[in-house]
């Protein structure tokens, strides 16, 4: 399956039609339901499969950003045998009160794994939070990059961005260029 194949996948799974409204308070007649994609357990496989090469050398946990980005780093971590963390958006007030659950990330390189970037803003809190535990952490990975400014808000907090794939190569793959 080539990369164009993947995405008229992801495409196909996760581009809905209708009126919905969206987190600005705008209305649009088409959404993209990322949830639909990490639902479907073979599709989800096979993206994990290709993100694997793309994790860095001396990666030493993978940290899932809750919600979207706990299903893609579960997956991941089975095709690189990495352990995971999966990090909340604040601590939970009962139980372990960890931000971080799963495997420790004080003193480790983490990669922080997201379902897609927008505009970059969780993962710039969570690696914040992730960094105050003591994490070591220098890129995140994503499934789909919208290339809406996500990459240079990481990159102006010193996180590279990687992703399997941007908004430009869904377009491509599902306009028949």
């Amino acid at each position: 399956m080539t990369d164009s194949d993947l995405a008229r996948r992801i495409h196909a799974a996760a581009h809905l039609t209708g009126e919905f409204t969206l987190r600005s308070g705008r209305t649009a007649t088409e959404y993209f339901d990322k949830y639909r994609f990490e639902a479907d357990p073979v599709l989800l496989d096979e993206i994990a499969a290709r993100m694997a090469p793309l994790v860095p050398d001396g990666t030493e946990v993978l940290a899932g950003l809750e919600m979207g980005g706990i299903p893609v780093v579960t997956a991941l971590g089975r095709h690189t045998g990495l352990p995971c963390a999966f990090v909340r958006k604040e601590a939970k007030a009962y139980g372990t009160c960890r931000l971080a659950e799963g495997s420790d990330v004080t003193g480790r390189r983490v990669l922080v794994v997201e379902d897609v970037v927008t505009s970059g803003g969780q993962i710039v809190l969570s690696t914040a939070d992730l960094r105050a535990l003591g994490a070591v952490v220098t890129e995140a990975l994503c499934v789909i990059d919208r290339e809406q400014g996500g990459a240079e808000a990481l990159a102006a907090q010193d996180i590279h961005l990687l992703s399997l794939l941007t908004a430009e190569d869904l377009r491509t793959a599902t306009s028949g260029r």
